[in-house]
């Protein structure tokens, strides 16, 4: 199934489920709990990032051609760093090129996203995919000098900007995906492919991730798990290829659909 998160005229936010005609279905309950869809149709203004997250974790250098670009050796364990939650942008929202903490080494990264369903904590990679509620496409946008070079020696800043986590366009369930590794995963930025590979490529999969994170640590129902990049990145390529306004960035991924955002400049003031 497919769940969308949208907001009313009047500011009321909803999800609904999409129908087998195509049309939106008002959700009755919580999504994390119990919840039904209702015959209800959605009365849709906006369409939002299907999830809010409660905190976003991330993995850095999981895909093997990804870490053969960076010319960096295959990681031990997973590379965990954290996105800012306020960072979360919806499907159609703008991309912001920082302005008052400037930047002009914008970067995109395509991912899959994994929504927590159930709170967990100490989960074996065999139970693991049983505390999914779905998954949706991610944007890790990257402001790679803030993220290299002052940043303290962590990413979390270049990473945390208002808009750096675009989320959508929907969340399908995790029946619709038994397999979260045999997935077609890209990057179209102006209609070129930059990037194109699949999730199979990763070098922790999703299991392994959940057990990894989940462990001596509570994972809050309504976690986001970012899985890392694949290959092509704008920084690796020669020369670096940094978003630009005026830029439209897709991500897809297959069973999921297309993350479409326009790249801006933040406004001063």
């Amino acid at each position: 199934m497919k769940i969308f998160r949208y907001r009313e005229g009047n500011g009321a936010i909803f999800y609904a489920a999409e129908h087998a005609d195509g049309t939106l279905r008002k959700i009755c309950g919580d999504v994390y709990s119990s919840y039904v869809v209702s015959e209800e149709l959605a009365r849709v203004s906006v369409l939002l990032a299907p999830v809010q997250p409660v905190q976003i974790l991330c993995i850095g250098l999981n895909y093997r051609q990804h870490a053969a670009e960076s010319k960096m050796p295959l990681p031990e364990t997973p590379v965990v760093f954290m996105k800012a939650i306020s960072s979360v942008e919806r499907s159609g929202g703008a991309i912001l090129i920082p302005s008052h903490h400037a930047s002009d080494q914008v970067d995109y990264e395509c991912e899959l996203a994994v929504v927590i369903g159930r709170t967990c904590r100490n989960v074996s990679r065999r139970d693991a995919l049983g505390y999914v509620l779905g998954y949706t496409c991610a944007n890790d946008v990257s402001a790679r000098d803030w993220q290299l070079r002052w940043g303290g020696g962590q990413w979390c800043r270049g990473k945390s900007f208002d808009s750096f986590s675009p989320l959508g366009p929907c969340l399908v369930t995790a029946d619709e995906i038994p397999n979260p590794n045999e997935l077609r995963i890209g990057t179209r930025l102006n209609g070129e492919a930059v990037q194109d590979s699949s999730t199979g490529d990763m070098i922790f999969d999703v299991p392994k991730l959940i057990e990894f994170l989940s462990g001596s640590t509570t994972l809050p129902a309504g976690t986001v798990i970012f899985t890392g990049t694949p290959q092509g990145v704008g920084m690796a390529a020669s020369p670096p290829r940094w978003l630009e306004v005026g830029d439209e960035i897709v991500v897809e991924i297959e069973k999921i659909g297309r993350l479409v955002n326009s790249v801006e400049r933040e406004p001063l003031g």
